[in-house]
């Protein structure tokens, strides 16, 4: 994505309002509670498979790096400064005990945001994230023959 930085307001600047970030990320924010200077709580979306739904309920951290300190691998080493985010605690809601729950449920999520400038005034802002979501399906689907859950598997990927 293109950069455009005012001598004013450079994109380093912006980085460091973490709540403005924040709501740039998650414009919809009606599920959201600020926990701290770094973390926020955020209800997404609801994660639906066959007749079973859950509302993840994740604590999100925003974190800014500068002058090379700890950068995650490949992240040039010059930039001005990163933005990291995290996922650092979650939640199923609306997944009961017993016959409904997952018998293991994982989700994770990190990523970072950087300008990356240029000289010709090509500069632009990059990132990369990665999120993992797995779980082992409570033991009621086990009455749903398997080409069902293979094939309601791929519609979701």
């Amino acid at each position: 994505m293109p950069l455009f930085e005012s001598p004013h307001a450079s994109f380093d600047r912006y980085m460091e309002d973490k709540p403005r970030v924040f709501k740039a990320i998650s414009p919809d924010n009606r599920g959201t509670q600020r926990l701290n200077e770094e973390e926020w709580r955020i209800q997404m979306e609801p994660i639906g498979f066959l007749f079973l739904t859950a509302w993840p309920v994740v604590n999100m951290r925003l974190r800014c790096k500068t002058k090379g300190n700890e950068y995650p691998s490949g992240v040039p080493n010059h930039t001005s400064m990163v933005l990291e985010f995290k996922i650092t605690k979650w939640d199923l809601e609306g997944v009961t005990e017993g016959k409904n729950k997952p018998s293991e449920f994982r989700l994770s999520m990190e990523g970072v945001l950087y300008p990356d400038r240029r000289k010709g005034g090509r500069s632009r802002i990059k990132g990369h994230f990665h999120m993992s979501i797995s779980f082992a399906p409570p033991p009621m689907l086990a009455l749903v023959p398997p080409h069902v859950h293979r094939d309601v598997t791929q519609a979701v990927n």
